[in-house]
């Protein structure tokens, strides 16, 4: 009788680790197979988005060979259009011997932008980073610098939501310093940190970190920045326009592709004005995704369009970081 009860107390026991092992393995893919899932479904949906590109590109150089001699209006193009489509136009930047001048505006093409930038995702400690940019690159307390050769042609207040990502911040610190010095930017940063285990918002974190970058100074462009994407280009020139900027047109992880028309996220740029006049970001949005495409829409109810640079200067390199228990809104 005892040694029945034995067996049976073994095999409960058994059967307990069995389904307590199975019923962990499930929740554990529950929890982190939707993160992963989007990026493979991005990686195919590049993949066919390559294909549709490169069939487009081969019909155009077709026509354009079929009618460069027979086309009456002149040009290499159909119709006349010289489309950027086709070919993208060269930009001119200063010459290194440019002179500045303190009491005039930095130029917006300086000869210090000189393109592709290395890109290190090596892990650096916080105060390794800080000490080597407060010495070297004359970076004032809470990441504020301004140039003294000419005057500043914006004041940038670059706004970064924060959560547990504390590996990935010196990493963009030391990418992004050098290149905004680069470009003559007066700026500084505000990591918006979100406590407590409620669902990530992003997009409060933005209009959080406006109200108070615009109690430190009379800032006129904002910069809302992915901690984890790391810009491979120094002439993205980190300015406001005279319409919203999509800055991180090109992400590796989505093969440097756009994955829809109206994708605005990673980086962007608005004016102060122009983000008031769209009344900020909702503060709906909990959990990752849904928030850009909402801005999208709100940029262009109110009467603006996005811009884009042009060419390789849009590419940026994504640290990777799974969104594990959140499924992506696609916006679409």
């Amino acid at each position: 009788m005892k040694s029945r009860l034995l067996r049976l107390s073994n095999r409960s026991i058994l059967a307990f680790i069995f389904f307590f092992s199975m019923s962990t393995t499930c929740l554990y893919f529950i929890y982190v197979a939707p993160g992963i899932a989007n990026t493979y479904f991005f990686m195919v949906q590049a993949q066919g988005i390559m294909l549709r590109d490169n069939v487009r590109t081969i019909g155009q150089m077709i026509r354009l060979y079929t009618n460069k001699n027979s086309t009456a209006n002149g040009t290499d193009y159909p119709d006349g259009s010289n489309s950027s489509e086709y070919l993208v136009q060269p930009t001119t930047y200063l010459p290194e011997n440019f002179t500045y001048a303190q009491n005039l505006p930095c130029p917006e093409r300086l000869p210090s932008m000189n393109g592709p930038m290395e890109v290190n995702m090596t892990e650096i400690p916080m105060d390794e980073m800080e000490h080597k940019f407060s010495k070297f690159y004359d970076i004032d307390f809470g990441g504020y610098w301004k140039p003294k050769d000419c005057r500043a042609h914006w004041k940038v207040a670059i706004l970064i939501p924060f959560r547990n990502r504390h590996e990935h911040l010196p990493i963009l610190f030391q990418h992004l310093i050098p290149m905004l010095q680069s470009q003559r930017l007066q700026f500084a940063f505000y990591v918006v940190e979100q406590s407590g285990s409620q669902p990530f918002n992003r997009a409060m974190l933005f209009n959080v970190g406006f109200l108070e970058a615009m109690k430190d100074l009379d800032w006129d462009c904002l910069i809302f920045h992915d901690v984890d994407h790391i810009p491979e280009n120094n002439r993205n020139y980190y300015g406001c326009g005279q319409m919203p900027r999509h800055f991180a047109a090109k992400l590796d992880k989505y093969m440097y592709i756009l994955p829809y028309s109206e994708f605005f996220g990673g980086v962007s740029g608005l004016t102060v004005e122009q983000f008031r006049k769209v009344n900020g970001f909702s503060n709906a949005f909990w959990g990752w995704g849904g928030e850009d495409d909402d801005l999208w829409n709100r940029v262009h109810y109110a009467g603006l369009n996005v811009t884009r640079p042009d060419g390789e200067i849009g590419k940026y390199k994504s640290i990777p970081h799974h969104h594990r228990g959140e499924v992506q809104f696609l916006g679409r």
